[in-house]
């Protein structure tokens, strides 16, 4: 009785315990019918992200921007140097963990010849670097183009402010995009304090509008709109909440996503400069209109920035000041025919598809002329670094070379002085 006992405890008795954690049982005679469940796939902002069909010339010009904004890190640590116009490499090799550089600093100036200039101090012996004459008239020239656009950058502002919910925008979001909006380093003062009867300082840090101007009330796809139902004829029920598509090349488009892209076109939506109406998210087709709501936000703030293009997590600060209580990132990836983000560079970029074409602005504007010198200058890398040997240092080379005399001309062995000096 007792061995019975012993064995119904081995046996039943674990079986009987609540499961600490789940087991699984093989597969045998006893549950051959039973029903096996998958986990359904699922569908979110990641998953989209690595699915998108990629976009090469989009994904090279966001890696030529990493690399050009790490320069410009680098440029503005050197001219925070007030003892002299060149920095000693030794101490910019402190700054790699500040630019953010996974090589060595002279390794990485080297690369870039036609930026930096390294040479040796004629007292302390040292390797210097110093940026290039070059460099310095580019961005001079960007400073006077920014100057002389600062009207336009005013009617930025004052659009953005206007597209917000309370006509109020926190300043903080405006420096994040503010080389994006073509705006001055100190543009609170050179801007909003000068033009003091279009904005109002709210505080420290929140500026806000003084009146609205109707003119500007007019979006820039409303503007594509009207282009064309006149070009194109095509009738006003289909151009009129319609958006430009443009899908990257090998973008396939599945059964039904074109009945439900001409759908969406049709949709009724607020549009982001009007007030009239509230969009309610739980009446019919409330959602996708609200929704259509934001993708005109986003559309008409990245087509007044300079270079059609953002960051993807400097647009979540203007959610609360544009109503668009939306995942950003992924109403973005919904919309592949419109947007474009880009992962190159540990970069999210989002672009303005109908903006771009083989990787150059289709429209471009003072500003992003001189930042593309710029980024055709860094991407020159050691290629034509022959221009550097000046008139002047081929005569002084000449000089070291050759021996004058009284007349005489030039001796032989002259060629061996300077290597003998330089040892």
């Amino acid at each position: 009785m007792m061995r019975v006992l012993d064995r119904y405890r081995l046996t039943i008795l674990p079986f009987s315990l609540p499961f600490t954690r789940p087991q699984k049982f093989k597969f045998g005679p006893f549950n051959f019918f039973t029903q096996r469940r998958f986990k359904k796939p699922v569908i979110s902002a990641r998953t989209r992200l690595e699915d998108r069909v990629r976009d090469p010339k989009l994904d090279k010009l966001v890696t030529s921007i990493k690399k050009l904004r790490t320069i410009f890190n680098l440029l503005e640590l050197m001219l925070q140097r007030k003892r002299g116009p060149f920095v000693s490499v030794q101490l910019m090799s402190r700054w790699r963990n500040i630019v953010g550089l996974n090589i060595a600093i002279g390794g990485f100036i080297k690369k870039y010849p036609h930026v930096f200039e390294l040479f040796t101090h004629p007292i302390r012996r040292n390797l210097c670097c110093r940026i290039r004459q070059k460099v310095r008239v580019l961005m001079r020239e960007e400073e006077n183009a920014v100057k002389e656009c600062e009207l336009e950058a005013v009617y930025r502002v004052k659009k953005l402010l206007m597209m917000s919910v309370s006509g109020t925008v926190r300043l903080h979001a405006l420096r994040l995009i503010r080389t994006e909006l073509g705006l001055p380093l100190d543009f609170r003062d050179s801007i909003l304090a000068k033009y003091s009867g279009d904005f109002r300082l709210i505080g420290l840090e929140v500026v806000g509008l003084v009146c609205r101007d109707e003119n500007l009330g007019v979006a820039q796809v409303e503007t594509w709109r009207e282009k064309e139902y006149r070009e194109k004829w095509l009738s006003e029920f289909e151009t009129k909440h319609a958006f430009p598509i443009n899908f990257p090349t090998g973008f396939k488009i599945e059964a039904g996503v074109r009945d439900k892209l001409k759908n969406w076109q049709r949709l009724p939506y607020l549009k982001p400069y009007e007030r009239k109406e509230v969009v309610r998210v739980r009446t019919c087709g409330g959602m996708e209109r609200f929704k259509k709501r934001a993708v005109g936000i986003l559309h008409e703030l990245l087509s007044l920035t300079v270079e059609k293009m953002v960051e993807v997590d400097r647009l979540a600060h203007f959610r609360r000041d544009f109503a668009m209580e939306v995942n950003v990132r992924e109403l973005l990836l919904e919309h592949p025919g419109i947007f474009y983000i880009s992962t190159k560079g540990n970069l999210q970029m989002v672009f303005l598809r109908e903006a771009y074409c083989k990787g150059y602005l289709i429209e471009p504007n003072p500003i992003y002329v001189v930042r593309r010198k710029m980024l055709d200058l860094v991407l020159q890398g050691c290629r034509s670094t022959g221009e550097f040997v000046t008139e002047k240092e081929v005569k002084e080379a000449s000089d070291s070379l050759v021996c004058r005399t009284d007349g005489e001309g030039t001796r032989d062995g002259d060629w061996v002085i300077p290597i003998v000096e330089s040892l």
